[in-house]
């Protein structure tokens, strides 16, 4: 039996993202039977239609439609940004979307994990988030929720994971998201 393959969508391109190192913590509490690998978004060109229309759509769409195809599920580990999702983060969904009749979403199971250094731990990018999975037909996992709050207290200097309740909670959380997965 082959691996699942995850992607990990991370919604902060910051180099130092409380997101992305929440996602390599998760990542790493992914089962040996899964694989899972953050997926680049912070190189694709805006989504424009007019690229779509006249079959010249950038190399960097092409390779990344590529990519998520062939994945059998997504997580997606979000900052917000003004009550919503980052714009690269929509941009990615929106270039994974198209062209219509074509999403390389359709149909695969996900999950999401909202971060933030404040108490609401992100929870209108996580809800905003859920919305535009709903039309893209990505089944995402309803329970548990993951709103990790308050994210420097739980990160050490090192970027692990620094609180064992956080530790079991994610963990919890990974082993919900592979019983979803397997549902599939």
């Amino acid at each position: 039996m082959s691996k699942k393959a995850i992607g990990v969508f991370v919604g902060s391109l910051r180099k130092d993202s409380f997101s992305k190192k929440i996602a390599q913590n998760v990542i790493d509490l992914m089962p040996e039977d899964f694989t899972a690998q953050i997926i680049d978004i912070g190189s694709l060109e805006l989504y424009n239609q007019d690229y779509d229309d006249t079959s010249a759509p950038p190399a960097s769409w092409t390779e990344f439609r590529q990519a998520v195809g062939k994945l059998d599920a997504f997580l997606f580990v979000t900052p917000e940004y003004n009550r919503s999702v980052p714009a690269v983060l929509k941009n990615a969904l929106d270039v994974g979307s198209r062209p219509y009749g074509k999403s390389v979403w359709d149909a695969k199971p996900g999950a999401i994990i909202s971060v933030s250094p404040g108490k609401l731990s992100a929870f209108g990018a996580n809800h905003h988030l859920r919305q535009s999975l709903v039309f893209l037909n990505v089944y995402t996992m309803q329970q548990p929720e993951a709103y990790l709050g308050n994210v420097t207290d739980v990160l050490g200097p090192d970027g692990k994971l620094a609180s064992e309740n956080t530790i079991s909670f994610l963990k919890s959380y990974v082993d919900a998201f592979v019983t979803w997965i397997n549902h599939f």
